[in-house]
């Protein structure tokens, strides 16, 4: 199994991103996907993520209104537009899959992907 995120860069503060994660796994329409991220010094954060079944998303309150999670069951990808971007939302951002399970916001994912800078000047 792999993830790979892309699409990670440096932009201006109110600028936009979209990253993408395509995934190297078996029945990807039955996991649950989504992203973390990491700033330097803080811990690991819970994005966004978007259930397997039905695709309802839920995002943390940091994000919501400015940030949005997509999949393409038949391409295997799972993308995060991000709009709006603030420098605190500098970070690497993590893709993270995990099998026919509800939406888990403490980081018990099966897979992780190495990671993409996102990195958001003032």
């Amino acid at each position: 199994v792999q993830l790979v995120e892309s699409g990670g860069g440096l932009v201006q503060a109110g600028g936009s991103l979209r990253l993408s994660c395509a995934a190297s796994i078996s029945n990807f329409n039955r996991y649950t996907m989504g992203w973390f991220r990491q700033a330097p010094g803080k811990e690991r954060e819970f994005v966004g993520a978007v259930y397997w079944s039905g695709g309802n998303s839920d995002y943390t309150d940091s994000v919501k209104g400015r940030f949005t999670i997509s999949r393409d069951n038949a391409k295997n990808m799972l993308y995060l537009q991000m709009n709006s971007l603030k420098p605190e939302d500098t970070a690497v951002y993590y893709c993270v899959a995990k099998f026919q399970s509800d939406i888990d916001y403490s980081g018990a994912y099966d897979y992780w992907g190495q990671g993409t800078q996102v990195t958001v000047s003032s």
